[in-house]
C-alpha cells in the first residue's frame, strides 16, 4: 500500500508548480489583481468536462449554504472554489500532492475565497475528520487511483451524516486494454479501474444507494472531440499543472473513449 501511494504521489508531483501557474496567469491579469473562477476553469478542472460537470453534478447533490462539503482528491481546488462561489458553502480540499495544496491555497487567496474554501494534505483512505462532519462528499477523477475501492467507500460513508450524499463521476473499464499513458497514471501500476457493475455493486455494499446513476461515455467523447480542436480559454490549459505530456495523455484519455476501453460514470448516491 505504501509503495502504491507513493507512486500515485510521484505522479502528481508538482515541484515548481506555483511558478508556472503564476506565469500562466500574467496572461489574464496581474499578480496584484483577483482572478474568477471562470478564467480559472481552464487550468484547475482536472476532470472530463470541467466546469460543466462540476456543475452538473453539484445541482443532483443538492447544494445549499448551509451545505459542509468535502472535496476529495481536490487536485488545485477548482471544483472547491467553484462549489463555494457559486452555492455559497463551505468546502474543505483534501489532496496526496502537497505541491497541488500549496497551488490551491495561492488561487483560492487570489480568488478572494479564503473565507470559505481551505486545504490540507490527506490521503482519501484515512481522512482526518470526525464521523459525520460532511453533508455532501466529492470525488472526481479520483478512485481510478486508489487500488481498495471498498476502504475508500468506506471511509466517504464514516465521515457523511446519515442521509448525506456521495457525488462521484469516474472513468469505469470498458472492452479492452486501456491505452497508457492517460493523465491519472503513465502506466497501469497505479490505474485501479473497475467495472462499472463492479463499481455499483461495491457503492451499495458500502451503505449507498444511487439517486442518480449516468453513463456519459458519449457525452464526453463529444466533448473531446470539440475541446482537442479548438485553442485552450485564455491560453491556460492542464497542461501547465501536469507537464508537456498532458497532450499524449489526453489524446489517449480520448481513444480510449472512443473505443470504448474506457467509460465515464457520473453518480449521486445516498449514505445510510
Amino acid at each position: 500500500m505504501i509503495d502504491h501511494i507513493a507512486r500515485v504521489r510521484e505522479h502528481y508531483s508538482a515541484g515548481g508548480l506555483i511558478n508556472r501557474i503564476k506565469a500562466a496567469l500574467t496572461i489574464i491579469v496581474p499578480d496584484d489583481q483577483p482572478l474568477t473562477v471562470d478564467e480559472l476553469a481552464p487550468l484547475d478542472q482536472f476532470h472530463i468536462r470541467g466546469m460543466l460537470a462540476t456543475a452538473e453534478l453539484a445541482s443532483a447533490a443538492g447544494l445549499e449554504p448551509s451545505t459542509r462539503v468535502l472535496d476529495a482528491g481536490c487536485g488545485i481546488g477548482g471544483p472547491a472554489r467553484y462549489l463555494a462561489s457559486t452555492f455559497g458553502c463551505k468546502v474543505i480540499g483534501v489532496d496526496l500532492s502537497p505541491g497541488f495544496i500549496e497551488a490551491a491555497i495561492y488561487l483560492t487567496a487570489r480568488s478572494r475565497l479564503s473565507d470559505r474554501v481551505t486545504f490540507q494534505v490527506g490521503n482519501a483512505l484515512h481522512l482526518p475528520f470526525e464521523d459525520a462532519a460532511f453533508d455532501v462528499v466529492f470525488l472526481q477523477h479520483v478512485a481510478m487511483n486508489i487500488a481498495d475501492r471498498a476502504a475508500l467507500y468506506t471511509e466517504v460513508h464514516r465521515i457523511l451524516t446519515p442521509g448525506g450524499r456521495f457525488a462521484t463521476y469516474d472513468l469505469v473499464f470498458g472492452d479492452g486494454d486501456v491505452v497508457y499513458p492517460v493523465p491519472w497514471a503513465r502506466d497501469a501500476s497505479t490505474s485501479f479501474l473497475l467495472r462499472e457493475q463492479d463499481t455499483r455493486v461495491t457503492l451499495e455494499q458500502g451503505g449507498f444507494t444511487p439517486i442518480l446513476w449516468r453513463d456519459d461515455s458519449e457525452t464526453a467523447f463529444d466533448w473531446f472531440k470539440t475541446t482537442m480542436t479548438g485553442s485552450p480559454q485564455n491560453g491556460l490549459s492542464l497542461g501547465v499543472v501536469m507537464g508537456p505530456d498532458f497532450r499524449e495523455m489526453s489524446g489517449n484519455l480520448a481513444r480510449n473513449l472512443r473505443e470504448k476501453r474506457l467509460g465515464l460514470l457520473s453518480a449521486v448516491l445516498k449514505r445510510d
